[in-house]
């Protein structure tokens, strides 16, 4: 049975598109009007709202909670004080991604967890005889994420606590007589949102919401321009970027953090005190250098590109739909060298972009690489460029 969110009574009246997809059993919009590109350059020049309520959300409390995380998270939770939120993974013994989410800590020792996917009976497995209590509490809340560059002046006429948030900061507030939790996170790359509330609050909050951005160009977005947005941030995505290795059949579906581009989270690997899974694993990688991609950026040359589109008679197509399927990429001597994960046309950049693995031997910037497109039925391959992500940061995410 198809769930609805406890935000979807408003937003099915505002979908005038009625294009909906299926999120971890909820209906979600895919847009809202005829063109995501309008949604998506709301976000980037003034604000958007997006339901993120399909997120799995678990609970995690008691004594033992820090201990649970801390062996199984990659990113040290002990690190994490009371009042802020981390953006991390957690691995198989092996050190291959079994998920990445965002851990909010909200005393010392309570935490929610959000992901893609559910991991309540994984993490009780680990439990064992561990003080703590996992619960999934994902129909309970309805999240909604207020992005971009108005997005703080917005909710600052509902909560002024919303001035004070420092990235990754959360924060007990109250919008008109309903408890809320605001986080300053998001899946844009921007300035951005996230605002918590129960369920049974959930519709007064959201039509507060929308009052407080007339006048600042605040709509509705969707998945579409919600993925256009993550791109350009350089935002990885579960079943693009990566595989679970819970699902993998072969290593050549699973990835480690560090090929992953997230070898930050690493820091303190080697501290004896917290032998999380995957640790030894990872280490070894490490010490070793058997890593067998790097994750980076490619900028695509734009007039070779626009080159094999003339040559074939046709109109070299600037497309913003983000092409979530590999594209192999090749060395001048045409050996396959990687390839790109998710390609698509920045309309803020105005250039061709994409997520890429290549090998780590290649992974410095400025490096050529060639894409490999099909037109007109056949290969054709367009000069890029490795760059650093993000593709789009702009100061105002972390002022």
């Amino acid at each position: 049975m198809i769930k609805t969110t406890p935000f979807h009574e408003r937003l099915d009246q505002l979908n005038e598109s009625q294009r909906w997809g299926h999120w971890s059993g909820y209906l979600s919009a895919l847009k809202y009007g005829m063109s995501p590109k309008h949604e998506y350059f709301a976000v980037r020049n003034s604000a958007g709202f997006f339901d993120t309520s399909p997120l799995y959300k678990h609970r995690i409390s008691g004594r033992d909670a820090e201990r649970l995380l801390a062996g199984v998270m990659a990113r040290d939770i002990r690190h994490c004080r009371p009042g802020r939120a981390q953006y991390t993974v957690w691995c198989d013994d092996r050190g291959f991604l079994l998920e990445d989410g965002v851990v909010f800590r909200h005393s010392e020792s309570d935490f929610l967890l959000t992901a893609a996917e559910p991991n309540f009976g994984y993490l009780s497995d680990l439990a064992g005889g561990l003080d703590v209590t996992i619960e999934d509490v994902t129909d309970e809340f309805g999240m909604l994420a207020v992005q971009g560059p108005r997005s703080r002046t917005i909710l600052a006429k509902l909560a002024p606590e919303v001035e004070k948030l420092s990235y990754f900061e959360h924060t007990d507030a109250k919008m008109g007589k309903a408890p809320v939790t605001i986080s300053r996170t998001g899946y844009t790359g921007d300035l951005g949102y996230e605002v918590r509330v129960a369920r049974d609050d959930a519709l007064a909050v959201l039509d507060a919401v929308i009052e407080a951005g007339e006048g600042h160009g605040l709509r509705p977005f969707g998945e579409e321009a919600l993925l256009m947005t993550r791109i350009e941030a350089g935002l990885v995505l579960i079943n693009v970027e990566f595989s679970s290795s819970r699902y993998a059949y072969t290593d050549h579906d699973r990835i480690t953090p560090k090929e992953l581009g997230l070898g930050w989270m690493l820091k303190g690997i080697d501290a004896d005190d917290r032998p999380f899974i995957g640790r030894e694993a990872i280490r070894r990688e490490l010490a070793e250098r058997t890593s067998r991609w790097a994750t980076v950026g490619l900028v695509v040359d734009w007039a070779d590109y626009d080159r094999v589109y003339d040559q074939a008679g046709l109109i070299p197509p600037k497309d913003e739909t983000p092409q979530e399927y590999d594209s192999m990429l090749y060395d001048d001597a045409g050996e396959r060298i990687g390839y790109a994960t998710s390609l698509m046309y920045s309309p803020m950049l105005q250039r061709h972009i994409a997520l890429a693995r290549v090998r780590p031997a290649l992974a410095a910037a400025g490096t050529r690489v060639n894409l490999e497109l099909t037109i007109n039925h056949h290969y054709e391959t367009v000069a890029a460029e490795v760059t650093r992500l993000p593709f789009f940061n702009p100061p105002r995410k972390m002022a």
